[in-house]
């Protein structure tokens, strides 16, 4: 946990820029649930952060826009009763969410269009099928 958070093999983010708070919990964890601040919130400033090139920081913060706040972008874990767990999965998800968001973007799909052999082979089937459903029809003479 020393080194920072590892999101890609070029990208790593400072500890420095990571910022965790500690509260209690709502889920399992008996008697000591209300004793321990096991719930971590992992908040990371995605628009201040000087170690991000300026496009992929483009690209994050408006595939993020909806999660972020102010340009922080916060994740929550409080799934595990033990908080180093909880600190695990917020990392974990942190890095999966900056991952995803500064991806490069799919390529485009070129459309196509079928060619007249498939349209030949849909519309024959179509006919065997109505044909097959004809013969199975009982008349009402």
């Amino acid at each position: 946990m020393d080194s920072g958070l590892r999101v890609h093999d070029r990208w790593v983010v400072p500890e420095a820029e990571l910022r965790e708070r500690f509260s209690r919990s709502s889920g399992p964890g008996g008697q000591g649930v209300n004793t321990t601040d096991s719930r971590v919130e992992l908040s990371f400033d995605l628009a201040a952060s000087p170690g991000l090139p300026d496009p992929l920081r483009a690209r994050a913060l408006d595939r993020l826009a909806g999660r972020l706040v102010n340009g922080v972008l916060t994740v929550t874990a409080s799934e595990h009763r033990a908080q180093l767990a909880n600190r695990e999965a917020a990392r974990e998800r942190m890095a999966a969410l900056l991952r995803a968001a500064i991806a490069p973007p799919p390529k485009r799909r070129r459309p196509t269009r079928p060619s007249r052999a498939a349209k030949e082979r849909r519309l024959a089937e179509k006919k065997r099928r109505s044909q097959r459903k004809r013969d199975r029809r009982v008349d009402g003479d």
